[in-house]
């Protein structure tokens, strides 16, 4: 059961979601349902969120339970202390922010020694208390008093420095002030950066030249410029600091802390104790939560950016029903290629040296070496990694296709982290006779015809499609990236004679050990004839059949409803279905028949399932074996080669959108270097988030502004320059 309170403060962080949602969703997980299974089959519960909702909803539920057990451990500790009170139990139960408990915990929260829990040791924590209600009596006859050798408090200026330390320290710990200071800076502070001093020679690629000398408002901080100069200054190149005018920040603490008490003597020894509370803690603290929170809401934004591009990279369309030769680039070891059927089945490998310094008669045959093995198994395409001697390997392969009188293209792919999965454990099982290079190719070969079945197998922050990802919190972005792969992997479906064990891992339901399992079995026994078969696989209990049968296919089983998203648990409703508009599961795939599906009345069915079920059980009939990537856009194949020299302002060109920032997108059109598109001119009209005009792997139209060949940039724009 979910406490209302905490169901309310996730309620609270989400809009546009409704708290029977909310409910039916947590219910629906603590039941041991997955996302994905929740999202396809429970929609009825849910209100039909999907995959993303969802996992909000989990995350703000994560994020609502640390606050409460973070509640209940400061009050039990205030408690033990015998310090708590009504209203600071109503004041911590009510906190809605994680800042708002630890501000509140903060006077009670147990300090290493500080010069105040020293004076405080030695009794004079009475004498600032009297100081604090501004008394008309002499301070230092009054300090007479609290002069204790045997405390070691041996004159009146060492109360009064102890008294001084105490007040300081009670006002930083005030929360009603830091969170006033904290507001005020956060809306009026800026942030101040400027080159270290000697420290220009460790920029050499002026990395960093636009923050020598850099200046901006707190609240206008955008992620990139944070994560940018967080690593600047981690590397010794910059440095960093929070500035902000202190004059009404001390009129407020005299305001709050003195008030009409103007002639009181202790006045000055007010003044003196929060001006130094304020330079000491107060303000040093604001500026290191200011910097964290900053530094949060950065790495929150680039997750996201990393796992939309992610998602956008998986649910590229795959090159069906091609031979493809994969070229892994390379100069002095020679270029590795692999031949790889339409199925992905790893056909024949071989290295050609067509680069210096290979000797001249290597370079001589490397062409016809070539030519003979796209001949020898009717290759139709070729996967060029981007890597080292990429565009040396582009025009390469573009002249040599000059000269063979057939159509065959090639794609450059983005080969990121293919050496990390080459060198794999995995890959090793997989082609335990073939080199780190020899896998390589392979794999590149492989991103191109399906790139989701193959990437599963890369770790995703080796792929590249971010900004900053190493210097994000590595848990968060883990966390980030489970739940995209899962989702694409979900949605897509995979086949169940024929995906590999990484691939089946990400299938909802199932683990490492059961997706071994899956293979070990279908090794044993052949292909799987029906998704029932799936119960006699070892170790694979009813609530994971459950989870995962829905998203595993069978093509050319004895069941055609297996190869269809419609989960075994509703096959009687879709019968049903079917002999309602006279048809039977052989007429699956011809769409003229099953056009006649959402003519029937679905009233009769309704109280087996839900309406939106209906929905998608008519919808996986007309379509079986459908793929959602089929409606992504499909490479963009090439024949010929372009370099920096050939382009020109003005120039049209085509371009696959590789990467997506906060300021832009970089597009790839041909050249060594991707170009960038500003976020001022991905379209006409304003901007505010780049992914919501271009994804990763779109196909866009650009147009070059500028070359700088000194610094390898490109500047482009998809506004046409005849309408601009």
């Amino acid at each position: 059961m979910i406490e209302a309170q905490t169901l309310q403060l996730v309620k609270n962080e989400l809009t546009g979601i409704t708290s029977r949602q909310i409910s039916a969703v947590l219910e629906l997980m603590q039941e041991g349902n997955t996302v994905p299974f929740i999202a396809r089959y429970r929609k009825e519960r849910t209100g039909s969120l999907d995959e993303v909702q969802i996992q909000t909803i989990e995350a703000a539920f994560q994020r609502a339970t640390a606050l409460q057990d973070r509640k209940a451990a400061v009050l039990k500790s205030i408690q033990e202390q015998g310090k708590l009170t009504p209203k600071l139990t109503q004041q911590v139960n009510a906190a809605t922010k994680m800042q708002d408990v630890e501000d509140l915990y903060l006077p009670y929260k147990p300090k290493r020694q500080t010069k105040a829990t020293v004076a405080r040791s030695q009794g004079l924590a009475p004498f600032a208390d009297w100081i604090s209600r501004f008394p008309a009596e002499d301070l230092r006859q009054q300090a007479r008093r609290y002069v204790n050798p045997a405390k070691k408090v041996k004159s009146v200026t060492e109360v009064l420095a102890g008294a001084h330390e105490i007040l300081a320290e009670n006002y930083a710990d005030q929360a009603a002030l830091r969170n006033w200071v904290r507001t005020y800076t956060t809306k009026n502070g800026k942030i101040e950066v400027a080159l270290k001093p000697k420290a220009k020679a460790l920029d050499e690629k002026r990395v960093y030249q636009q923050f020598y000398d850099f200046s901006a408002r707190v609240n206008e901080m955008s992620p990139t410029r944070t994560l940018a100069i967080n690593r600047g200054e981690k590397e010794k190149i910059l440095t960093v600091r929070v500035t902000v005018a202190t004059g009404p920040i001390l009129q407020h603490l005299h305001e709050r802390l003195i008030g009409h008490h103007q002639r009181s003597q202790a006045t000055q020894f007010v003044t003196d104790a929060y001006e130094d509370s304020y330079k000491r803690f107060i303000g040093p603290a604001i500026e290191r939560d200011l910097r964290n929170e900053l530094t949060e809401t950065a790495d929150t934004k680039s997750i996201e950016v990393f796992g939309k591009n992610l998602y956008n990279l998986l649910m590229q369309a795959p090159l069906k029903g091609r031979v493809v030769l994969g070229f892994d680039p390379a100069y002095r070891t020679g270029c590795k290629l692999a031949v790889i059927d339409e199925n992905g089945k790893f056909l024949t490998k071989a290295v050609i040296y067509p680069f210096p310094p290979a000797p001249a008669a290597k370079r001589a045959v490397a062409a016809a070496e070539f030519t003979a093995l796209l001949e020898q198994y009717h290759v139709t395409m070729i996967a060029i990694g981007n890597g080292t001697a990429s565009r040396e390997s582009e025009q390469f392969v573009a002249d040599t296709l000059k000269k063979i009188h057939r159509e065959i293209f090639y794609v450059i792919v983005n080969e990121a982290g293919a050496s990390v999965y080459s060198a794999s454990q995995l890959a090793r099982d997989e082609f335990p006779e073939l080199q780190v290079e020899q896998r390589s190719a392979i794999s590149i070969g492989r991103r191109l015809q399906d790139p989701l079945a193959e990437l599963v197998k890369i770790d995703p922050e080796s792929i590249g499609v971010g900004q900053y990802q190493h210097d994000l919190p590595a848990k968060a972005l883990a966390s980030e990236v489970d739940a995209v792969v899962e989702r694409a992997v979900n949605q897509v479906g995979v086949d169940l004679n024929t995906a590999s064990v990484p691939l089946l891992t990400r299938i909802s339901g199932l683990t490492k050990t059961t997706a071994t399992n899956i293979v070990a079995y279908r090794n044993e026994h052949g292909r799987y004839t029906t998704r029932m078969a799936l119960q006699n696989v070892p170790r694979l209990g009813p609530k994971a059949f459950e989870q995962s049968v829905g998203f595993l296919r069978i093509i050319g089983g004895v069941e055609p409803l297996d190869n269809t998203d419609i989960h075994p648990e509703s096959y009687g409703v879709a019968k049903r279905l079917l002999h309602a508009a006279n048809l039977s599961t052989a007429d699956l795939g011809d769409a003229a028949k099953t056009a006649t599906l959402t003519k029937v009345d679905p009233v009769p069915l309704l109280g087996t399932v839900g309406a939106a079920t209906l929905v998608d059980i008519v919808a996986s009939l007309q379509h079986p074996g459908r793929d959602l990537r089929d409606q992504m856009p499909a490479p963009l194949l090439r024949k010929d080669v372009l370099t920096m020299e050939d382009l020109q302002p003005g120039m049209e060109l085509q371009g696959t959108v590789r990467n997506v920032v906060d300021f832009g997108a970089f597009v790839d059109i041909g050249v060594k270097h991707d170009g960038l598109v500003h976020i001022s001119r991905l379209a006409k009209k304003h901007v505010r988030d780049a992914s919501s005009v271009v994804a990763v792997g779109d196909i866009v139209t650009v147009w070059i502004t500028e070359v700088d060949m000194e610094r390898e940039r490109i500047e482009l724009t998809m506004i046409d320059p005849d309408e601009d």
